[in-house]
């Protein structure tokens, strides 16, 4: 009686087991089509976003990035809807739209662009001319080395050996495989569990013998390989607004506190965007010439997506292409394994 019971015991949990594989095995394939409705949710949302009269631009106080809503919102079909816990079906997805545009673009970037990102986050002025020449050498089509860059014959002679990419960065992360970027540098020292100086140091004067580097921010913060090359003024911190020529640290706070509105947060109902970058020579800086370099259109988005049904959830990600107001293309989708 005792060897049975055993037996049926191990049994049932078998079978139990099975049960639930085939359960995960139907519920994965409902999550995936969950996920594409959730990108395609985004897209919709970004579609009825650009076709809003009298907001010509994209900002922090919209329902696509999660704001309370403009004021043109509150008559468009966006008016109350939700991006989190949004009813599909049986299941449920929550999406987070986040624009690309609030970065710089690290394939267009220029030296001059490189060297001020590093300086900014304060990386030892020799290892700036080092960092700013091997990120071009990796991106450009050559195998001609610059000044103090790298091409495929110092890759070559590395442990384990590896080429220059010599095209586009398609994932940043690519970055970590360049002559001169660490880890610090990549995320930032606080975003690797070093405890944080006492005085950050921010002009790129460098460190004292035997200091580790302090970066308070990394290139991650600033750059993104995938954007129309023009910095969105309205979505941008102000790190990142310090890439655009004639802006400096105050004059990125002054561009923030302004479109933040009276309460000086982004994202409430009494910001104030700008509509044009000709506005920021109200702030103090000379605007005819800034067209190439930021805007207050978001033309490229991340989006994030978290399906649901009953116990079970995945993670998925999207980055869309806004070609036009409604047209919106889905560059690439993917999931968390």
């Amino acid at each position: 009686i005792f060897v049975l019971s055993v037996l049926a015991a191990a049994f049932s949990l078998e079978m139990k087991v099975e049960t639930r594989l085939a359960q995960n095995s139907g519920s994965d394939q409902q999550l995936f089509w969950l996920g594409r409705s959730g990108v395609e949710l985004a897209r919709w949302v970004l579609a009825q976003e650009a076709s809003i009269p009298g907001e010509p631009y994209d900002s922090l106080n919209q329902i696509w990035a999660g704001g309370s809503g403009s004021p043109g919102e509150t008559n468009s079909p966006l008016a109350g809807i939700s991006l989190d816990n949004y009813a599909i079906g049986n299941g449920t997805v929550s999406i987070k739209i986040t624009d690309l545009e609030r970065k710089a673009n690290i394939n267009t970037a220029s030296q001059l662009e490189l060297q001020q990102a590093l300086t900014l986050m304060g990386v030892d002025a020799d290892d700036i001319s080092v960092v700013s020449d091997s990120i071009l050498d990796w991106i450009d089509a050559d195998d001609a080395p610059r000044m103090a860059g790298a091409e495929s014959d110092y890759y070559q002679g590395l442990n384990p050996p590896y080429y220059a990419k010599n095209a586009p960065i398609d994932d940043l992360s690519e970055l970590l495989l360049v002559k001169g970027v660490t880890q610090e540098m990549y995320w930032g020292s606080n975003a690797t569990n070093h405890p944080p100086s006492k005085f950050q140091h921010q002009l790129g004067f460098g460190t004292a013998p035997g200091q580790e580097p302090d970066y308070p921010f990394g290139l991650v913060d600033l750059f993104t390989p995938f954007s129309n090359g023009r910095i969105n003024i309205n979505t941008a911190d102000t790190n990142v607004l310090q890439m655009i020529p004639g802006v400096d640290a105050a004059t990125a706070e002054t561009i923030v506190q302004q479109r933040a509105g009276p309460d000086g947060v982004d994202g409430t109902e009494d910001d104030t965007p700008f509509r044009s970058p000709n506005q920021l020579s109200a702030v103090g800086v000379n605007a005819s010439q800034l067209g190439n370099y930021c805007g207050v259109r978001s033309s490229t988005f991340e989006v994030k997506v978290t399906a649901t049904i009953g116990d079970y959830h995945r993670d998925f990600t999207a980055i869309l292409f806004r070609n036009s107001g409604t047209d919106i293309e889905i560059l690439s989708f993917y999931w968390d394994q």
